[in-house]
């Protein structure tokens, strides 16, 4: 049965880091448990939560990104998983828990979706397990830069929503919110700051595009 979202919301939190995030597994390894625990029956935002608790919002962050890495936008899932990380960003830029609202909890995967998405991303995680590491704690320990990872999360969420038929208009949001979702997953301080970078290139993408056709 499918935990109510007053319980899902108590999966993390903005400002607290648990004393057990060390010994929890590599995030691949846990994508990997999803796709065999839902891969074969519609699964929803609520399931991969409850199946996540303790650290369920980041790594659904990551999961929510991975379908966006390709330069081509993908239709029809944008706005809603662009709306999920607005919320759950701008929730933690405020340094209150992450919640979504129940009919986002709710809204259904088609069966084997996870499987495609990891598998079309296999290359992208396998080098962010390379990566990630502990490194530059004073990034993650101070609460001031929790709150602009959740800002940037958030800002970036809204660019994934924006149904635009441009090259990299879903790839380089989804790139910030991988990088950052990682990063507080492995308590990587260089995987935030490359998350930081990768939003200011956003921005000035975005920028662009709108200058662009201001002129038009």
């Amino acid at each position: 049965m499918t935990q109510p979202p007053e319980d899902l919301n108590r999966s993390d939190s903005g400002d607290e880091h648990k004393a057990g995030d060390a010994d929890q597994p590599k995030f691949s390894r846990e994508l990997q448990d999803l796709v065999q625990r839902f891969d074969n029956r519609p699964v929803c935002l609520a399931d991969i939560l409850q199946a996540t608790q303790g650290r369920g919002y980041n790594l659904l962050l990551v999961l929510i990104s991975l379908p966006f890495l390709s330069p081509i936008p993908l239709p029809g899932f944008s706005v809603p998983f662009g709306v999920a990380v607005a919320i759950i960003g701008a929730r933690m830029a405020l340094g209150q828990k992450p919640w979504l609202p129940e009919r986002l909890l709710h809204r259904q995967l088609p069966a084997r979706f996870l499987g495609k998405v990891l598998g079309a991303a296999s290359r992208i995680v396998r080098f962010l397990e390379w990566f990630l590491r502990p490194r530059l704690n004073f990034l993650h320990e101070q609460w001031i830069y929790r709150r602009l990872a959740g800002a940037l999360i958030a800002l970036a969420g809204l660019c994934l929503l924006l149904p635009l038929p441009v090259p990299f208009s879903n790839a380089l949001p989804a790139w910030t919110i991988l990088l950052l979702a990682a990063a507080a997953l492995e308590r990587d301080g260089l995987c935030f700051l490359a998350g930081t970078i990768m939003f200011v290139v956003t921005a000035g993408f975005f920028t662009l595009i709108a200058l662009g056709g201001a002129q038009v």
